[in-house]
Order: C-alpha cells, then sequence, then structure tokens
C-alpha cells in the first residue's frame, strides 16, 4: 500500500513522540475505540461539562496519535474517536495525520464500529476484518493481540486553536467578552454558566464587510444524532450561516460544522470532540448592488478558518441560507442561532472595514 508523504501540522499538539513498530495494514483495518462504562447512565439529552469529566466514555473519546513503522517507514497515523453512547463508539483512522495536521480530504482513510467486552473492546472494520481488542492505559488506547501484548499505541492529543483567546485588534467592536455589560449587545442575549453567552441570540449592532473572530463549544450529547447532536449557526448578516454543530469525525458536508448551509462543505472537517473550545475567524466582503436598477451585482464572498485553519478560501456565496434573513443591500447582523441544544459562545469581536 502506498503511504501518503505528511503534512506541516497547522498547529502545535500536546503529545510525546510515539515511535511504536507494528504492522500498518493490522493497525488500519483493526484499531477502533470504545469504553465499558463507570456506572450505568440514562440516556440524556446533554451532559454538563463537569459530569462528562467524570464519565469514562467521554474520557475515551477524542483524538490519538501514534507512529507504526511501514516497510522501514516511519508512518503517522490519526485516529478520531467518537462516542454513540456508553457503550459503543466510531472511529476514523487518518493515514497521514489527524485532519487539518497530516492528513488532508483525498487521502486515505478507514473506519471501525466497536462494542464492550468486559475488561477490553472488541470491534470490527467496515470492510469485514478480523475482530480485535483495545483497552484504555493512562489514558491512551492499546491495541492487543491474541497473547496479550501490546501490538501499537495510540496517545491521546488535545489540539487547541492557534486563534483562542485572541484579542480584539484597535478599532474592533467586542460584541461580548462574558460581561453582563456586553450581552446587552444581543437582542435575547443570556448569560449562561457564569460568563458565557447563550445560543438564539442576534445583535443589535449591523454590519457589511468586516473580520469576525468568535468562539463556540458543542455540548457532550452521546445518545443524540446528526441536526441533534449540538446544533446552533453562525448567521453572517444574518443571511449565510455557518453550521455550528458536533460533526466530530464526520464527513464535512455542508450541513455540518464549518459548512455553509446549502452552499459549500469546508475545505476539511475541523470539528474538534464536543465541550472542547473552537474558533471561527472570518473575512467577509458583502454582496454589491447596482445603483440604478437595485439589483445585485456581485456575490458576497468569506474566507473563513475553523479552529486556525482555512475552510473556505474566498468563496463566493451565490445565494442567502435558509432559516433567517434574505440577502439585501444594507447591513445585517450576527445571528447565533438557537436549535434547543445548549451551545454557548464567548470572545466575540467585529472588525469593520
Amino acid at each position: 500500500m502506498s503511504v501518503p508523504p505528511r503534512c506541516a501540522p497547522a498547529f502545535g499538539l500536546e503529545m510525546d513522540k510515539m515511535p511504536y513498530k507494528t504492522n500498518l495494514l493490522l493497525t488500519l483495518v483493526l484499531l477502533t475505540a470504545v469504553a465499558t462504562p463507570l456506572s450505568a447512565q440514562d440516556k440524556k439529552d446533554w451532559i454538563k461539562p463537569a459530569e462528562a469529566n467524570k464519565l469514562l466514555h467521554f474520557q475515551i473519546q477524542g483524538e490519538y496519535l501514534a507512529e507504526v513503522e511501514d516497510n522501514g517507514e516511519q508512518v503517522r497515523i490519526g485516529a478520531q474517536v467518537i462516542a454513540l453512547s456508553d457503550k459503543t463508539f466510531r472511529s476514523e483512522l487518518f493515514i497521514g495525520g489527524l485532519p487539518g495536521a497530516g492528513w488532508s480530504r483525498g487521502q486515505e482513510q478507514r473506519s471501525n464500529n466497536g462494542k464492550v467486552d468486559g475488561d477490553f473492546q472488541v470491534w470490527t472494520s467496515d470492510d469485514g476484518g478480523e475482530p480485535a481488542r483495545t483497552r484504555l492505559v493512562d489514558g491512551n488506547l492499546e491495541l492487543i493481540d491474541d497473547a496479550g501484548n501490546v501490538q501499537a499505541i495510540f496517545k491521546k492529543v488535545h489540539r487547541k486553536s492557534p486563534t483562542l483567546n485572541a484579542k480584539p485588534p484597535k478599532g474592533a467592536l467586542v460584541l461580548f467578552n462574558g460581561s453582563a455589560a456586553s450581552a446587552k449587545n444581543f437582542e435575547r442575549g443570556q448569560l449562561v454558566l457564569g460568563n458565557l453567552l447563550r445560543h438564539d441570540c442576534e445583535s443589535k449592532e449591523k454590519f457589511g464587510d468586516h473580520q469576525l473572530h468568535l468562539e463556540f463549544r458543542t455540548p457532550y450529547m452521546p445518545f443524540a444524532r446528526g441536526q441533534g447532536r449540538g446544533n446552533s449557526g453562525m448567521y453572517l448578516q444574518g443571511r449565510y450561516e455557518v453550521q455550528v454543530l458536533d460533526s466530530f469525525g464526520l464527513a464535512g458536508k455542508n450541513n455540518e460544522c464549518g459548512g455553509i448551509y446549502s452552499i459549500s462543505e469546508p475545505i476539511v472537517n475541523m470539528c474538534l470532540p464536543p465541550l472542547s473550545w473552537q474558533t471561527y475567524d472570518v473575512d467577509f466582503t458583502a454582496a454589491r448592488y447596482d445603483a440604478m436598477s437595485g439589483k445585485k451585482s456581485k456575490n458576497a464572498r468569506a474566507t473563513i478558518k475553523h479552529n486556525g485553519v482555512v475552510i473556505h478560501n474566498n468563496l463566493e456565496l451565490p445565494k442567502g441560507t435558509p432559516g433567517k434573513h434574505p440577502e439585501a443591500n444594507s447591513p445585517g447582523i450576527l445571528y447565533l442561532q438557537g436549535h434547543g441544544n445548549p451551545v454557548v459562545y464567548r470572545n466575540v469581536w467585529v472588525l469593520k472595514k
């Protein structure tokens, strides 16, 4: 099998180097991750952060990296483990690294499913490989053979956006900084969990061409699926929705996190695990209209970074997206969509151009 070349990471990884030797094909076919629950858990719509940190299935979910030897070459393998309940998981394997940090669309990827079996987890690959076992040791995943030998160790990593906690530049309008006063910059602006902005609010200020920074956190909802799992949205001018959703480990469609709803899927799915703080950084140019006829003469455009990685590069927006305001020859609001899920925001600022 050919191994894709490595790409330079888009941002740092909190991990140690892992020179473990194993068979690459075995790793690709067999790895997944599921966790034995600490105790029986009710199927809740969402799990509060303080409660989630105590649960083994939440501790297991996340991103992992290993380096394996294949024909004398060290190859980096990334894994994203997605909780689908307290007993079942889905795993995506990325040859070359994690999305946006060594792996991109078109490079090799494998999918797996698993279930709890006593102190171990048993899983099978989508392509019909033999079942295998893993165990959790010191926060890392060990792939175990039938004799109990470790075949590979996948170390957990915690990626952070390089623009997390970005300070507003000179001249920027701070829409939300965690204070009750700044929450009043939004219609229906409410503080939750002390100093976070609740979803379902819209800015009182309106914007034309602008740069935008905001940070968001999706909830942990392991029993939910699809559009019912951490759903919100960032509407530029109230007209163009950039989806906010727990799409960790998914394909990256236009209705998933980073997608511009009904218009364009992201270049790469940069969604981090639920309860991770994530960033959107936007450079937006509004649509232009003919002064005489009033008809649109140029479409709006946007360059968008998700967690520091470009997911839309000077993308033309030929129409508005469903759900809020139609296109118009006027400035528009920032709308943070309410969809019934406890998505929260912080550090929101805009620099008008």
